[in-house]
């Protein structure tokens, strides 16, 4: 960075800045932590010696205090992924059921809204395609924040509701899905290659909120990528070039998604492994009659407190599911 040429490609320097204070947190943070455990040390030697109550009781309690760092920084080490300090876009999609499911990716849609505002991230939804009656089909977030991608990646699977539907006039108890999927935001690096000839641009009228202009001009975009049928589109900026930006931004990660899944499943074929991927296989059960629950069902962590799951904290389900990926990375 001393170089006097660093900032001559700005996207360069940007990325290699944002690597090195990733590098740079936790060193720093842990060295404080050993700074601090070494004056403790020293500190109750002292009360030791001098049998001062007060001064013992003060060393447990900052033990205590220090020991919610070190689990925190404990829960920073297991985000080790290639892409895990990047941004994330994060997708919901209803299932089958119509109202019903369209209600419930909604309220999936609050839930981390509310944990994203909790963390002090920040989240802009870039699609959103409202139901037919209630709810939505499916929205996307682009949420911004340190390991972003690292944290929602517990997130990605198929998610079911259980509760007596609002929308039954008999009262009865429904059971509905939706999926929720999670991929990094990646910079143009020249790492995906996107050929403009490959490309199929359609342009539409935004639905839902937006302001007039939104809603009266056609700036939606949807991008089809024809040679492996990925489709992109977003609607959330007020003009057409800068939905066509977002568009392309997601689509990239798409095709990056695609091709670390393709490495993973050739690694797949040489381990002579399969694994069931299918609708019915939830990773998270929510409970809302005829008792409440919030079930994971890969790590076995639940709660009771449906309402403050839904309000979103979701903090302890993703580290359980952190610590359970690295005891079982494959699965």
């Amino acid at each position: 960075m001393a170089k006097a040429d660093f900032w001559d490609d700005p996207e360069a320097a940007q990325a290699l800045i944002k690597k090195f204070n990733t590098t740079k947190g936790p060193l720093t943070q842990w060295q404080k932590l050993q700074s601090a455990l070494e004056d403790l040390s020293v500190l109750l030697e002292l009360g030791a010696a001098e049998k001062d109550e007060a001064t013992i009781l003060e060393v447990k309690a900052e033990l205590s205090s220090l020991w919610e760092t070190v689990e925190a920084l404990e829960l920073t080490s297991l985000l080790d992924g290639a892409h895990d300090t990047n941004d994330a876009y994060l997708t919901i999609h209803s299932g089958a059921g119509g109202t019903e499911s369209q209600d419930w990716a909604e309220m999936l849609l609050r839930m981390y809204t509310r944990w994203v505002e909790e963390r002090g991230f920040a989240g802009e939804i870039i699609d959103h395609t409202p139901g037919d009656e209630a709810g939505i089909k499916s929205a996307t977030i682009l949420v911004k924040g340190e390991n972003a991608h690292g944290y929602l990646r517990a997130e990605k699977g198929v998610h079911r509701l259980v509760r007596i539907s609002p929308f039954d006039a008999s009262g009865r108890r429904h059971t509905s899905f939706a999926s929720v999927d999670v991929i990094p935001y990646v910079e143009d690096d020249g790492e995906i290659a996107i050929e403009p000839a490959d490309l199929r641009i359609d342009t539409y009228r935004a639905s839902g909120a937006g302001g007039q202009h939104v809603n009266k001009t056609d700036s939606a975009v949807r991008i089809t990528h024809i040679p492996t049928g990925i489709v992109v589109q977003c609607q959330g900026e007020r003009s057409q070039h800068s939905n066509r930006e977002r568009a392309m931004q997601l689509l990239r990660a798409r095709l990056l998604e695609k091709k670390l899944a393709e490495q993973e499943a050739m690694m797949e074929e040489l381990r002579g492994e399969q694994r069931e991927i299918a609708w019915g296989s939830q990773i998270r059960s929510y409970v809302f009659c005829p008792y409440t629950m919030v079930k994971d069902h890969r790590t076995d962590y639940e709660t009771g407190n449906v309402q403050a799951v839904m309000d979103g904290e979701l903090d302890s389900f993703i580290e359980s599911y952190l610590r359970w990926s690295k005891r079982s990375p494959r699965s």
